[in-house]
């Protein structure tokens, strides 16, 4: 099945709700991802945990649907291994609809539950209900690291105190590595968290933004911040 494709985010204001649908059932997938374009959401698909995983270790969705029966890692064990690293509002699917089915997936670490069959308006009204509740949380309006610093609300980027003209991909791309300041991020990985489903057809792509990313931070002779991994991919430190 060719899988439908979430267009790329243009600025954080103007971005659609990123949703990541993990469920194996194929025809659900397609039909999800279809009525949820149609509703105003970015979405991408997995039928299993490992085409999961580089979407939620690289933060990419604001909401997760997760099926519970999944093949191979199930949707608990998924939702328990998010849960160690994030706070993204996770509603579990299940075709059960008994009491200790609902509070494991609760237990587990799922902000809500919605039991198979049910409509797409109940879905995306309790979509957009976890994503006002996670509006609300507390979370820091600016990204710093080293003498980097970028400010999530006015969209505006610097270093040692000097404007950076970054374009909304670069600037997308460089939250993303203040998010995980000294953690190795794969080519995949900064694929899907800047990109999300629907990368560019140039295989180079996170190298030549990367590459333009640096040129503007390493402008008058500042050092190297974001460093290649070689083999890898890259990883914002200091001190190389």
């Amino acid at each position: 099945m060719e899988r439908p494709k979430p267009g790329p985010t243009p600025s954080a204001e103007a971005a659609e709700p990123r949703v990541l649908v993990v469920d194996d059932d194929e025809r659900l997938l397609l039909a999800l991802s279809r009525g949820l374009r149609l509703r105003g959401f970015q979405v991408a698909l997995a039928s299993e945990a490992s085409q999961a995983l580089p979407y939620l270790d690289a933060g990419w969705p604001q909401v997760v649907v997760l099926d519970v029966m999944l093949p191979g890692t199930d949707g608990l064990t998924l939702c328990q291994r998010v849960r160690q690293s994030s706070d993204v509002p996770i509603l579990m699917l299940t075709a059960r609809d008994s009491v200790p089915d609902r509070v494991a997936g609760l237990e587990a670490g799922a902000d809500d539950y919605l039991v198979k069959p049910f409509s797409l308006d109940e879905l995306v009204a309790r979509l957009r209900a976890l994503l006002r509740r996670a509006a609300d949380r507390p979370r820091p309006r600016r990204l710093a690291y080293a003498d980097l610093e970028l400010d999530l609300r006015s969209w505006r980027a610097s270093r040692g105190g000097q404007p950076l003209p970054l374009t909304a991909t670069e600037f997308r791309l460089l939250e993303l590595f203040l998010r995980h300041p000294e953690e190795v991020l794969s080519r995949d990985e900064v694929l899907a968290a800047v990109w999300g489903d629907d990368p560019p057809v140039e295989s180079n792509v996170v190298d030549v933004h990367v590459a333009n990313l640096r040129q503007k931070l390493e402008s008058g002779g500042r050092p190297r911040l974001i460093q290649t991994v070689r083999g890898v991919g890259y990883v914002l430190r200091a001190g190389e």
